[in-house]
């Protein structure tokens, strides 16, 4: 009894915090908007304000962006592949993340931003969407949402779960609520030990957390690689050196034009393919590259790098991936300023060795086995990305090193798709015909 009123306060108090600040959602739309326009649309879904209702029962998984619908891709296609009759709604928070869903799927799944967590939203987002099942991925804790799921009887799963210690900080500033709020969860499906030491600590029930690995070690290589690569190939004329600096962030921008110009003493027909994080950087790029003196083409415009090209602005999404396997070494980005790194898997499953600064708090456990089997470089600022970078364009005998332990390392790696699977086969929707 004293365990439900203390809920019950907390909930309260919660919610009429989130009332009282509401008007700041916006502000913060619009702010937003200014630099990314996609913002300025869909605000009724924003407020689950949504018509008309569903009758059909369905999964739900929300992904708050790019990094987390990729990492959900193998287990909502294998999923789909598996039961196709199963009708699934997909959410996510920012635009990007919006963007990747209907890349993926198109008009195979609904997709609608995830509602803030005002009580009257969630009653509405559920009351419409009539989930039978709730996959969460990574670290997103919103108590009135997963409240409102136990309350109707909606099992919740926390998959590839990861939890920093920076977020767990923060996270115990309100360890009253989130503890509560975890044990409205049936699992948590850690990625690791150290992450779920971390869900324990912050009030999960230890006997239903389990460490299941990474789902992004089951990433699968995109189809038709080996084409794109040719055609790639075969657009350059004649064969040149190429690095990509990926996922980068506005503050990394200046390290990027700094290292292509030195490598560029090396190879001086050096090619750069340059993929921002975000949409919004992607006229910036080109802009700087232009500044610098350099002939620049984009994928949207020219589709394919030029024979005089010094830079290539990668301005679509989705495609990363395959434009790794396009070069011979990579930087990835988010990792020299305290932005936390991004997916070093990715290169290593096509075969393009990775380099990174010191921030890879996202990835810690991730880069440490990777470093630890040679399959990474870690470098502390731009200078040392830059003699990493030299030395893996100038050394094929390193690159293949990295190489295979890349691929060795994801090979070991892979199994979490499968353990979350059986873990979550008890709770999907009866198939129709089925008691």
């Amino acid at each position: 009894m004293r365990k439900d009123l203390s809920e019950r306060i907390l909930r309260i108090a919660y919610s009429l915090v989130l009332y009282i600040l509401s008007p700041a959602t916006i502000y913060h739309l619009i702010r937003r908007g200014f630099r990314v326009r996609e913002y300025f649309q869909r605000w009724g879904e924003r407020y689950a304000t949504y018509s008309p209702a569903r009758a059909r029962p369905c999964v739900w998984l929300h992904a708050v962006s790019v990094g987390e619908v990729n990492a959900a891709t193998p287990l909502v296609n294998e999923l789909r592949r598996q039961r196709p009759d199963i009708r699934w709604v997909i959410t996510t928070i920012t635009p990007t993340g919006s963007d990747r869903v209907r890349a993926i799927w198109g008009d195979q799944v609904e997709h609608v931003y995830l509602p803030y967590d005002l009580p009257g939203g969630v009653r509405r987002f559920l009351r419409h969407f009539h989930p039978e099942l709730a996959l969460i991925m990574e670290t997103e804790l919103w108590p009135n949402l997963l409240f409102g799921c136990r309350d109707q009887g909606i099992p919740v799963y926390i998959i590839n779960a990861r939890l920093s210690e920076r977020s767990l900080g923060r996270y115990r500033l309100v360890k009253a609520l989130i503890g509560h709020v975890l044990r409205t969860v049936k699992y948590v499906a850690a990625q690791s030990g150290d992450d779920a030491q971390r869900f324990v600590a912050l009030g999960a029930d230890p006997g239903r957390v389990r460490v299941f690995g990474n789902l992004k070690f089951d990433i699968a290589i995109p189809d038709g690689l080996e084409r794109f690569v040719g055609d790639f190939r075969e657009a350059l004329a004649s064969p040149r050196s190429v690095w990509i600096a990926a996922s980068t962030h506005e503050g990394e921008e200046d390290a990027v034009i700094a290292i292509h110009r030195r490598l560029r003493k090396q190879w001086p027909d050096l090619l750069m393919l340059w993929a921002p994080r975000h949409p919004e950087r992607f006229g910036k790029a080109r802009a700087l590259a232009e500044a610098a003196g350099w002939r620049v083409s984009t994928r949207q415009q020219q589709r394919w790098p030029g024979e005089g090209d010094d830079v290539f602005v990668i301005d679509t999404l989705g495609e990363l991936m395959s434009f790794y396997a396009c070069a011979r070494a990579a930087f990835v980005g988010g990792s020299l300023q305290p932005i936390g790194g991004h997916n070093l898997l990715e290169p290593a499953e096509v075969g393009t060795p990775p380099v990174t600064g010191p921030y890879l708090r996202n990835f810690a456990e991730i880069s440490q086995r990777m470093r630890e089997v040679g399959a990474l470089w870690i470098c502390q600022d731009a200078d040392e990305v830059a003699k990493a970078l030299s030395e893996l364009l100038g050394q094929d005998e390193l690159r293949e090193v990295m190489r295979e332990a890349g691929h060795a390392l994801m090979v070991d790696g892979r199994g979490a798709l499968k353990r979350t699977l059986a873990l979550i086969a008890c709770d999907l929707p009866t198939a129709a015909g089925e008691s």
